[in-house]
């Protein structure tokens, strides 16, 4: 059970991290650009929140087929394992382009929501969107990867994923950018450390889904129903 949970465990700690990391770079970037150091530590705040709810709807679908993927898995059913990811991951993706074409074309009505400020809090906001969240039809395979690894009896692989995206990543690509291209650094840091950690996900769930051979003469077409 340790060794199962550990990559969830690393996902929510690893939050603490990231926003440590965020603020202290949005402040110090921040203060040497035209926005401030308040505008921008609000601004991605709430933007990460709203992000948030996104991805929390993807972990709850792939939360819900954890108990199939892994009773499944068990049994040796292979070919349902891959037809029940494959239909997660399509799920989570249409989540992510709808989130995606949300945060594109409407920022600064999402913003809105949470109050309206003035228009060089605005125009942040509207970067903010399109490049702080970017990569975000990438999320929904990689949220769900780790947690299909979970289920597989996998938590090494789910612990990289998990790291992958949040620390290995995401922090040096904040740091580096950050100290290059100053607050626009902080946004696009985001962005190539998901896409990154998408590269990662995905070369380890082809590897995994390859291995996952039907056993002969175990099961037919459809009798794990």
């Amino acid at each position: 059970m340790l060794s199962l949970g550990v990559s969830s465990f690393i996902t929510q700690i690893s939050i603490v991290i990231v926003m440590a990391v965020v603020n202290n770079l949005l402040t110090k970037c921040g203060a040497d650009s035209a926005y401030g150091s308040e505008i921008p530590i609000a601004v991605v705040g709430i933007v990460m929140k709203v992000n948030q709810l996104v991805i929390s709807a993807m972990v709850g679908i792939a939360s819900g087929a954890q108990p199939i993927i892994g009773f499944n898995y068990g049994a040796q059913n292979y070919e349902r394992v891959k037809k029940v990811f494959g239909a997660v991951v399509i799920c989570a993706e249409i989540l992510a382009v709808v989130a995606f074409a949300l945060y594109q074309l409407i920022p600064v009505q999402i913003i809105s929501i949470f109050g309206k400020e003035n228009a060089l809090y605005n125009e942040f906001a509207e970067k903010c969107f399109r490049i702080y969240l970017l990569a975000t039809v990438l999320n929904g395979f990689q949220t769900v990867s780790g947690l299909f690894m979970q289920s597989i009896g996998k938590p090494v692989h789910a612990t990289w994923i998990s790291l992958s995206r949040r620390i290995i990543f995401f922090i040096p690509a904040q740091f580096i950018l950050s100290a290059v291209f100053g607050l626009m650094g902080v946004l696009w840091a985001t962005p190539i450390a998901d896409t990154l950690a998408f590269t990662l996900a995905l070369i380890l769930t082809i590897r995994e889904c390859r291995r996952l051979k039907p056993v002969p003469g175990k099961f037919g077409k459809e009798t794990a129903e």
